[in-house]
């Protein structure tokens, strides 16, 4: 059975968006990321606009986030201060990256600029977590049960403005996550993602927060990011189609409860290198598409005002 999009301006069918749905769903609740990255590329491959599969996608972010938040609320796994200074980071990123978004659109770049992101972030994020994966595996094969830092100290941790985190056992700048937050904040408004996939091992590697912790607060942050991006590209740019939104918000609260439970039950650097290969994939597919020949040299587009 097909819907037709109206924003879209396409048919597609409506089992086929409830099972992408699920499927990102599934794995934002797995890995503790919102899935945008890999939603909007699979909405790109089946032919959505990718204006309008990124700013459609954000809105099904919140919808799997907020599952995925509760579940990790409820087992009393997220730092709530840590929540507060990555969320305000977060929402004014967000407001710069829409901002740019609008100005790429008006070029008439928006299309070209949103594929090469996803094939340099995805490529250069899934290559350095297949090299962590394969180290961490490594180590757990040679190890000798000693003792080993959870992250190094470094000239970041020397910054003012340091608060403590008690929930994660943490005394650091809050210039840190302030900054990181801000920069995951513009990709949510320019590429239509969460910032799971960079927010988590950021958390874990240069934050220092314990692992049990960090799902749980990154998904709080990309809730909260994700529905401000939605909301303003409504707003400025029209681009939110909210039938398409809709399907795939029902099948990311379905998918995203079961991952949540799942990501439990996993080792971390098997999930890892997983997601890393998965992401490699969606890069390859991304670049290969680039560089085709295309059927049209010539296409006709309509500029909504």
């Amino acid at each position: 059975m097909s819907v037709y999009l109206p924003i879209a301006e396409m048919s597609v069918s409506i089992f086929l968006l409830i099972g992408l749905g699920a499927g990102v769903g599934f794995l934002g609740g797995v890995f503790g990321v919102g899935g945008g990255f890999l939603m909007t590329p699979f909405l790109i491959f089946i032919g959505v606009p990718p204006a309008v599969a990124v700013a459609s996608t954000a809105n099904q972010v919140i919808a799997g986030g907020v599952t995925s938040a509760y579940a990790h609320w409820r087992r009393r796994t997220i730092d709530m201060r840590m929540a507060g200074v990555v969320v305000a980071g977060g929402f004014v990123g967000s407001v710069v990256g829409v901002l740019l978004f609008g100005l790429l659109r008006r070029f008439g770049q928006i299309d070209l600029f949103i594929s090469l992101s996803y094939v340099v972030l995805l490529g250069t994020v899934g290559t350095l977590m297949a090299i962590e994966a394969t180290r961490t595996f490594l180590r757990r094969r040679h190890s000798t049960g000693g003792r080993r830092r959870l992250h190094e100290h470094y000239w970041a941790h020397g910054l003012p403005f340091k608060v403590r985190f008690p929930r994660s056992r943490l005394y650091i700048s809050v210039l840190m996550p302030l900054a990181l937050s801000f920069c995951i904040g513009i990709l949510s408004g320019v590429m239509g993602v969460g910032g799971g996939f960079i927010m988590v091992p950021a958390m874990i590697y240069l934050l220092g927060m314990p692992t049990q912790v960090v799902p749980g607060t990154a998904q709080v942050q990309i809730v909260f990011v994700a529905a401000s991006a939605t909301l303003l590209q409504a707003i400025q740019h029209q681009t939110v189609d909210a039938l398409l939104a809709f399907i795939l918000l029902i099948g990311g609260v379905v998918g995203s409860h079961f991952g949540s439970v799942m990501s439990q039950r996993l080792r971390g650097e098997q999930l890892r290198g997983l997601l890393a290969l998965l992401l490699l994939v969606v890069a390859g597919k991304l670049l290969v598409d680039l560089t085709l020949t295309p059927g049209d040299i010539f296409t006709v587009v309509t500029q909504r005002r």
